[in-house]
């Protein structure tokens, strides 16, 4: 092979190796740069399409990921878009680049409300670039907003705590009435017990003054039996003796005489 032969089959060769870049360099360019057409159209969904696309390509490409995050925040998906801006590899970049990514980290923080995280995030702005007055405003807003949450925490505690109280005071209310109406019960049944022990008492009294009734009339009429007895017995002699009497008083009336005739 002559020399102009290896020149050109090298040339070749070598262009090979260079157009895939320079194409791939070109296409997540172009991706990007049709996000960002979209973006400022207010495609923010097609501008996040792109993004990811340019990202597919080439991974390490910043812009293209800062950007991403910028769509998903203004289609309101702020988890999304924190996790984008936290991602992001600002090692490299300049301050004023990782001042912007904090201050956007922040902002998504601040609308998911996670203010503990938005305040951190501002301050790591601020380090960055201490003349970021958006940064330092939301910085302070995102403060303010903590103190008055923890005021209607604070608030809310108090107004749980006294709900709580109330309805504390309400079940010792209720249990108080509740121990009352059983010492209620306790009494009458104490009552209605010594009713019915007294009625029980009267009833064994009055059984027993019958009982011992009986027995007086039982006895008494023992007594009068054999006084009648008696007295029956006696009447019956003097009966038997009178008729007795009568009888012979008849007979002796009764009786004739009879002379004796002699007999000559």
């Amino acid at each position: 092979m002559n020399k102009q032969r290896k020149d050109i089959v090298l040339f070749f060769m070598i262009l090979g190796i260079i157009l895939p870049s320079i194409s791939i360099a070109q296409s997540d360019k172009n991706l990007v740069r049709q996000g960002n057409k979209d973006f400022q159209s207010g495609n923010y969904n097609e501008a996040e399409i792109n993004y990811r696309k340019a990202l597919d390509k080439n991974p390490k490409k910043t812009s293209a990921q800062f950007n991403l995050g910028d769509a998903l925040y203004e289609q309101e998906n702020y988890e999304k878009a924190a996790e984008v801006f936290a991602s992001n590899n600002i090692e490299k970049a300049s301050n004023t680049d990782k001042s912007n990514t904090l201050y956007n980290l922040g902002n998504s923080f601040l609308k998911d409300n996670k203010l503990d995280e938005s305040i951190a995030a501002f301050k790591q702005s601020l380090k960055f670039n201490p003349r970021n007055e958006e940064a330092r405003y939301n910085l302070e807003y995102a403060r303010q907003k903590q103190a008055q949450q923890q005021q209607q925490n604070q608030d809310q505690n108090k107004d749980d705590q006294e709900k709580d109280q109330d309805k504390q005071d309400q079940n010792q209310d209720q249990q108080d009435q509740n121990q009352d109406q059983q010492d209620q019960n306790k009494d009458q049944q104490e009552q209605n017990q010594d009713q019915q022990q007294d009625q029980k008492n009267q009833d064994q009294q009055q059984q027993d003054q019958k009982n011992q009734q009986g027995q007086q009339n039982e006895q008494q009429a023992q007594k009068i039996s054999k006084k009648d007895a008696e007295r029956m017995l006696e009447a019956l002699k003097n009966n038997e003796k009178k008729t007795l009497e009568k009888l012979k008083k008849e007979k002796k009336k009764n009786a004739k005489v009879i002379k004796s005739e002699k007999d000559w």
